[in-house]
């Protein structure tokens, strides 16, 4: 846990950010960084950070992640992270990217870093659900926090720390290293009209989103984004979420399952992760902890926005080639998966005390920032359709 105690350390001082500025390229590049930084945030007492050491050699780091090769959004992340720490560095710090199945399986990522078969990873956490109910929490909860929302909670509420706790079970340290925003509630061969028409229905969803469509009657499947369109494709599945507009454009999905429903109650603001083996990290100086955090938040700030670009022009592209009309999925469901969802969702917080604490801080944390986004970007949105209508 030493080395827990150290990142967080790293995360509260500051200052730390001169020493990984003697290493950029140029100051320019931390300072963009941590532009947003609080003049308020509690800190630790500085403790000065020794020059870098530039006769260490080059460090090399395997990363595994859960993409396929150079998709869109998702597989450029983790490359643009591997850059960022190279150009910080000095190319003294180099991360090699491997695809899904290159390295180890696109699932497979976390036991991978946790053993020392991978130094890093780049996935999504809800992924290791079945090592923790508590992981959940740091990607998505269904009908839980949005984009903005879980970053406020892991950055500024106590979230990172919890996750620093929960990771260092099993070897790992991880941060927030992309974000997909609102994702779309999915692709289905058959409309949907009501809570009937999930009975039976065999879905690709991970996560939290999954449970919930076990209680509503719907079988629930994973499968890594490489392998879902030969399943609809073959009948194995009848339905399946991925992301958005973009990805789902690039996989295809329109032509086997034609109907697309909004919203995705499943991923609010889907919060995606690089995790580095506990070792590696302990090894690292506190100026090359703070590269590897500050080139996290480098892209996990840029997945916003390009986010929020490409799925608006892959949703033209739905429309104006495909006649892909998204659909608004009925209140019914929508009424149901809430009610079931706080139901499993309270549920996972039983038997460990760490899932409980992390269930109370997140539940606590939605319900608190839930009142500010309504009369803030809620009631926004709303007044622009009217404008728009008029």
């Amino acid at each position: 846990m030493d080395a827990v105690a150290d990142a967080d350390r790293v995360t509260r001082r500051r200052d730390i950010v001169l020493g990984a500025g003697a290493l950029a390229a140029g100051a320019g590049v931390l300072g963009a960084l941590s532009g947003s930084d609080k003049p308020d945030r509690p800190r630790a007492a500085p403790d000065g950070v020794a020059a870098p050491n530039l006769n260490r050699g080059i460090r090399r780091f395997r990363m595994a992640t859960s993409w396929p090769k150079d998709f869109p959004g998702l597989g450029i992340m983790p490359e643009r992270f591997a850059d960022a720490v190279r150009a910080m560095s000095d190319g003294l710090l180099d991360v090699k990217v491997y695809a899904a199945g290159e390295l180890v399986g696109a699932l497979e990522c976390f036991n991978a870093t946790s053993t020392g078969a991978a130094d890093m990873y780049h996935a999504a956490e809800y992924y290791w659900q079945g090592v923790s109910p508590g992981f959940t929490f740091f990607t998505a909860v269904p009908m839980g926090m949005t984009a903005t929302e879980i970053m406020g909670w892991i950055d500024w509420g106590g979230g990172q720390e919890l996750w620093h706790e929960l990771s260092a079970r099993n070897n790992v340290i991880a941060f927030q290293a992309g974000n997909t925003g609102h994702q779309t509630g999915g692709w289905f061969k058959r409309p949907l009209t009501g809570l009937e028409d999930l009975k039976g229905l065999r879905m690709r969803m991970p996560g939290l989103g999954g449970k919930v469509l076990t209680e509503l009657g719907a079988t629930p499947v994973l499968l890594p984004g490489g392998e879902i369109y030969q399943a609809l494709q073959s009948g194995s599945i009848d339905a399946t979420e991925w992301v958005g507009p973009w990805n789902d454009l690039a996989l295809g999905f329109y032509r086997e399952a034609p109907h697309y429903y909004v919203p995705g109650f499943h991923e609010p603001g889907a919060s995606l992760a690089v995790g580095v083996n506990l070792n590696r990290w302990a090894g690292l100086s506190t100026s090359e902890q703070a590269i590897i955090r500050h080139a996290c938040k480098s892209a996990n700030d840029q997945s916003i926005g390009e986010y929020t670009v490409e799925n608006a022009r892959a949703l033209e592209t739905l429309r104006d080639r495909h006649g892909i009309e998204p659909q608004l999925m009925p209140d019914e469901i929508l009424r149901a998966v809430g009610d079931t969802a706080d139901a499993i969702v309270g549920d996972l917080a039983q038997g460990d005390p760490l899932v409980t604490r992390i269930f109370d801080s997140y539940i606590a944390a939605r319900n608190r920032y839930a009142e500010w986004t309504e009369i803030s970007d809620g009631a926004f949105i709303r007044a622009r359709a009217l404008r728009q209508q008029g």
